[in-house]
């Protein structure tokens, strides 16, 4: 660590963020390496240090011989103003080397607050915002993640992006990488050579055309660039790469144990859901191979706690068993397991009581929306009896407690539908009091509403937001009706999601607010006291935008969508037909039932999903 660094350090308040130095960190002499990689997390160590998808492509890219990939995070605003007043540029945690002298920065864009994020983090490498500035092969600027299905008002700023899953492609852009230095490629020659690579897009070899109102006229493709970029899949989970050691963080993160993945994909199809889409088909790996997994990442790491996720863990075919022997195997060790993403119509006390004999934690159900009428739109397919059967037999056993999750603006929702929340509420607290075994003690509701933020990808990608005057005229329904004893609630912040649904239908000239946003001290979004509204709206006046445009207006099956040349497998016509069928209240039975016929399983050349 240099004197700069260490100086910075001596006046902000975490530190232990910036120092690196963590227990099964990777280090490699830099003679032995020909390609250095910068994995750049767009928010702070907490939040990226949790990141499942980064400790798989840190081990990933770090087991290639010649490659050493190491990390770097945004700085929260004390220590950027302390690097900026020393001119300490953005360095990576291993070896405390300046990022903008590596060969490829990759970034992970998991959330649309982090986009000023990117920008901060690149100016304080020293590395120009656009690629069209970047004129060299190196540094090659790369992004990857779930914001990716529509990564248009980011488009400007990276030379390739990833569509689907990292494990996949690079080590082949690697490989290309090495192969264009060799030849003394220049970086236009790369680029096209990269669109030639599944799943690799290229924004600068995309031509956009818009219509005088601003609509997108036509996405024309250049060169050697495919006309849609298909989403890269790992067809076989259980021989796909996962490391057998995590890094060790030295300060407290949000998830701070072991991981281990049971499926990618979902086979529910709730409509609000990206993920649920952009992650089919649906892969599940065996439970031997899990097995092994978490016992090599306990073993490498010392953590108390295994954390068995995925998008619906009680989906998983084999979850008793799992967790049968899981348990036996890491209780005298005194080793917990975490499962997230219950639902309540597959709750299963038995399991929840054996998976928490070491600790015992919450528990936590998403009915999504007040009434069954909605719940049928969102194709949420869970009754509030499943939810109450769930609650009478934890309540039954001892919990004396639930978090319930709701969202509000949901497409097609009325007063009525805002009301059932409350009613819902009051019918677990009338079941507590007929079932619960320590009644004594009291029950405790704690209730979440988001605000639906229609996304790319997804069935609803063709609605439109609420506007704010309405957010607030429902949230002011919602806050008299959750009145209720032992009840709190959280209502998010609309402005936030506002912002997120302009940046997820956003298209390229979003690129310009971005840069003006970040100019007028816009960084670190998704954290509450940072998140500036005005300087925002003051970033789309200066640009001559109206956000209402891209968050707030309803699409039309005609119209160019703006990530429409990016396909997650899941076709166009399949979520149109979703829409309509939300639109007529049907809902539509998951996979299980039987194929739906959505097109993902052309990436895995066929076959079943693993449902």
């Amino acid at each position: 660590m240099n004197e700069t660094i260490r100086a910075c350090l001596e006046n902000v308040r975490k530190p232990a963020r910036y120092t690196g130095g963590e227990y099964n960190a990777i280090y490699k002499d830099k003679k032995d390496v020909d390609v250095r990689f910068a994995f750049c997390f767009p928010d702070i160590y907490e939040i990226g240090m949790s990141h499942l998808g980064s400790k798989i492509l840190y081990g990933l890219l770090n087991s290639m011989d010649g490659v050493w990939c190491e990390r770097a995070y945004a700085p929260f605003l004390d220590m950027e103003a302390e690097m900026r007043k020393r001119g300490q540029p953005l360095y990576a945690l291993e070896s405390g080397d300046p990022v903008g002298e590596f060969d490829i920065l990759g970034f992970t864009l998991q959330y649309e607050m982090n986009y000023t994020g990117v920008l901060n983090m690149l100016d304080l490498a020293g590395v120009p915002l656009r690629s069209s500035q970047r004129t060299s092969l190196t540094p090659l600027v790369a992004a990857g993640g779930p914001c990716v299905y529509n990564v248009e008002p980011m488009a400007d700023f990276f030379d390739l992006i990833m569509i689907g899953e990292g494990e996949e492609m690079w080590p082949e852009i690697v490989a290309l990488y090495r192969r264009a230095r060799e030849a003394g490629m220049d970086k236009q020659a790369f680029l096209r050579e990269a669109a030639k690579i599944g799943g690799i897009y290229v924004p600068s070899l995309y031509d956009v055309i818009y219509t005088e109102d601003g609509r997108i006229a036509s996405v024309t493709p250049k060169d050697t660039a495919p006309a849609v970029v298909k989403k890269r899949v790992v067809k076989d989970f259980d021989k796909s790469y996962y490391p057998d050691r995590f890094i060790v963080p030295s300060t407290e993160i949000v998830f701070d144990r072991a991981m281990v993945e049971l499926f990618r994909g979902c086979r529910r199809g709730c409509r609000f859901c990206q993920a649920g889409y952009t992650y089919r088909p649906i892969r599940a790996k065996k439970p031997e191979t899990l097995e092994k997994q978490a016992k090599a990442l306990i073993a490498s790491t010392g953590w108390d706690e295994v954390s068995l996720t995925s998008l619906s863990s009680s989906d998983y075919p084999h979850l008793e068993t799992l967790c049968e022997s899981l348990v036996d195997y890491f209780e005298p060790m005194h080793v917990s397991l975490a499962l997230p993403s219950l639902r309540a119509d597959s709750f299963n006390l038995d399991l929840v009581q054996n998976i928490q004999k070491v600790r015992k934690s919450g528990l936590t159900f998403a009915p999504e929306a007040g009434t069954q009428r909605l719940r049928d739109v969102i194709n949420k397919n869970l009754r509030e009896e499943d939810l109450l059967e769930a609650c009478k037999v934890a309540f039954a056993a001892g919990y004396n407690g639930v978090k319930l999750y709701f969202m509000m603006g949901l497409p097609t929702e009325t007063d009525e539908d805002l009301l059932g929340i409350s009613q819902i509420v009051r019918h677990v607290i009338a079941t507590f009091r007929e079932y619960g075994k320590n009644k004594a003690r009291g029950v405790r509701i704690n209730v979440g509403i988001s605000i639906f933020v229609p996304k790319a990808q997804t069935p609803f990608q063709w609605l439109g937001q609420i506007s704010e005057e309405e957010a607030q005229r429902r949230k002011q329904i919602l806050m008299d009706s959750l009145k209720i004893k032992n009840v709190t609630y959280s209502i998010h912040n609309y402005q936030t999601s506002f912002l997120e649904a302009v940046l997820a239908r956003g298209d390229r000239k979003l690129s310009a607010v971005l840069v003006r946003a970040w100019q007028l001290g816009c960084r670190l979004d998704g954290w509450d006291e940072n998140f500036n509204f005005e300087a925002w709206m003051q970033a789309f006046a200066d640009c001559g935008i109206d956000p209402a445009f891209y968050a707030n207006r309803e699409l039309a099956w005609e119209d160019i969508l703006p990530w429409e040349h990016i396909s997650s497998g899941v076709t166009k016509r399949y979520l149109y037909s979703e829409l309509e069928q939300a639109k007529k209240g049907i809902a539509t039975p998951d996979c299980k039932a039987g194929c739906r016929n959505c097109g993902a399983l052309s990436l895995t050349g066929g076959g079943r999903c693993d449902v």
